[in-house]
């Protein structure tokens, strides 16, 4: 069988056909009455049609692959001289699956049982034919796209029709390669972002003595555009933890470059051991002058383990979700102020229960804002997966953005930073202890605080050469505290499993410096003494008023 013995009938030759028979008869179109016959095609030598042998010429010029099936197993009628180079020659008169089996390879025999039944082309697109070669030319893979149209043959012998479909191979293959250089170029660009995102983020979170901390950012969608979620973890000292979370609006370089210097600005003022609404305020000023039309949100939390307590402020930013050691869950909505950069507000700390066994996770809005529901609703679902997560706050992080239903083609940037306060008993507990004294003031404070200091430090069971210098710091501080402090006085002696915490608190807000004491000065060097033989020291004003000074010993 091949197509000298077939004649096509392609979509719109009974129209074309038509026109040609009003030619003939001057024009003049037939009534609506009478419906015209449609056009018979024919073979060779037959009658008004189109003549095979001029459709196998016409097919055979064609520089792309051809094939014409039939018949409900779609067999050969005809390839051409383009297909035969590509794919190699075929016998008419096989179905489909024996004689094209690379069109049954890419998945084309469903599309042509289509086009058989509804009569309409279909078309599929850049499809991988492995191994294909061109006279001349190495083996190798190419991309072809794949339309099938309609047509009817006409057998001269009995006049009877069968449908068939005309394949017709465009070699994309060209096209698919610039596509897939295309998609590498923005893969490689996508990479270079997230790794420019990430390496403004914390490459490694600092771990507190008494908090365990774990973080995750997870990029959003598959552009290349790098967004502004950031986080950090900053130890202030005397036992003080800060976590801080912020979200820059918008995507891209701008967006990443604000985030940064927020970021550096944080841990700056951070160092200054300022309340969280104070911190807050500086960072609303510095994003007015290098960003005003850049909408920055933040929220700043210090944990304090002395007091049991997390303080707090936001602009702007997402409310704190706080789980209790009942498993209890707390909102926290207020205080907040307008995000960072609109100036005239003044930002207020709060403050919440914070003890052992406590957790809260501090978070950006992708991780629970969606286009087609309410925010309320993300934020309850954050709140239900959160409450049953008891977990090392790493497997809570992970567990937080399953639920949520974070994955890698999620369209928004998620920040996730999750702290707990853990629960110790043993010999663990006796690593992590604490003491307080009130100091009345007047002569005797000070020989009070040393034989506190001294008969704590013993019973903590500290080495002689740091309980000694234990009790020179506490006495220093004390002294410090009554010459130039006020009632109320108190020493807090704090131990962890890494250092010793040695702290004085009074009612005056000065705040000392260390000065270079001359030769005959009999005061002044107090401070100076503390400095040099602490591992670290510092100072800070406490939010209902006065100063703590303090200095740190690390246990070796």
């Amino acid at each position: 069988m091949n197509l000298t013995r077939w004649s096509i009938r392609l979509p719109g030759a009974q129209r074309r056909n038509a026109a040609a028979a009003r030619a003939e008869t001057g024009g003049v179109p037939a009534a609506r009455t009478e419906p015209q016959p449609p056009p018979a095609v024919s073979a060779p030598g037959g009658g008004r049609g189109v003549d095979s042998a001029a459709v196998h010429e016409l097919l055979g010029q064609v520089p792309a692959p051809v094939a014409v099936v039939h018949g409900s197993e779609h067999r050969l009628v005809y390839t051409n001289d383009a297909y035969t180079a590509v794919f190699g020659s075929r016998e008419p008169g096989k179905p489909v699956r024996e004689s094209l089996a690379e069109l049954v390879d890419v998945g084309l025999l469903p599309l042509m049982d289509q086009v058989r039944r509804s009569g309409t082309s279909r078309t599929l697109k850049s499809r991988r034919v492995d191994g294909t070669a061109t006279a001349g030319a190495r083996e190798r893979d190419s991309f072809y796209t794949f339309t099938c149209t309609p047509v009817e043959l006409l057998t001269p012998e009995d006049g009877s029709t069968a449908a068939g479909v005309l394949v017709f191979a465009s070699d994309v293959t060209d096209q698919a390669a610039s596509a897939e250089r295309l998609r590498e170029s923005e893969s490689h660009q996508r990479e270079a972002a997230v790794t420019l995102q990430r390496s403004l983020l914390p490459q490694k979170l600092e771990q507190p003595d008494d908090l365990r901390v774990a973080a995750t950012y997870q990029p959003g969608g598959i552009d290349a555009a790098v967004g502004g979620d950031w986080y950090d973890v900053i130890t202030l000292g005397a036992g003080r933890t800060a976590a801080v979370i912020g979200d820059v609006m918008g995507r891209g370089v701008r967006a990443a470059a604000v985030m940064g210097q927020l970021r550096t600005a944080v841990r700056a003022y951070a160092r200054l051991d300022l309340p969280p609404h104070e911190v807050i305020q500086l960072l609303d000023g510095l994003a007015g002058e290098i960003a005003p039309s850049q909408i920055a949100t933040c929220a700043y939390t210090v944990y304090d383990p002395n007091e049991g307590t997390l303080t707090y402020a936001s602009a702007g930013h997402l409310p704190l979700i706080v789980r209790d050691a009942d498993g209890e869950i707390h909102r926290v909505t207020d205080p907040t102020g307008p995000p960072l950069g609109t100036g005239g507000w003044l930002h207020t700390s709060g403050s919440v229960p914070f003890g052992p066994g406590a957790s809260a996770v501090l978070y950006t809005d992708g991780l629970v804002e969606r286009r087609d529901a309410d925010i309320d609703v993300g934020l309850s679902a954050l709140e239900r997966a959160f409450a049953g997560s008891g977990d090392s706050p790493q497997i809570v992080c992970d567990r937080l953005l399953r639920a949520l239903g974070i994955t890698g083609d999620h369209d928004d940037d998620v920040a996730v930073l999750v702290l707990a306060c853990p629960e110790r008993d043993g010999e663990e507990a006796d690593l992590f202890r604490g003491a307080a004294l009130e100091l009345l003031g007047g002569v005797e404070a000070a020989s009070r605080a040393r034989a506190f200091a001294e008969g704590v430090l013993t019973s903590w069971r500290f080495p002689e050469e740091l309980r000694e210098l234990g009790v020179l710091t506490a006495s220093e501080l004390v002294g410090n505290s009554l010459k130039h402090g006020k009632a109320p006085m108190r020493l807090r002696l704090r131990r962890t499993d890494r250092r010793l915490i040695v702290e004085v608190t009074d009612g005056d807000e000065h705040l000392p410096r260390r000065q270079q004491a001359d030769a005959a000065d009999e005061t002044g060097r107090g401070i100076a003494v503390v400095a040099t033989i602490a591992s670290e020291w510092g100072a800070r004003r406490l939010p209902e008023g006065g100063k703590a000074v303090w200095a740190e010993f690390e246990l070796t």
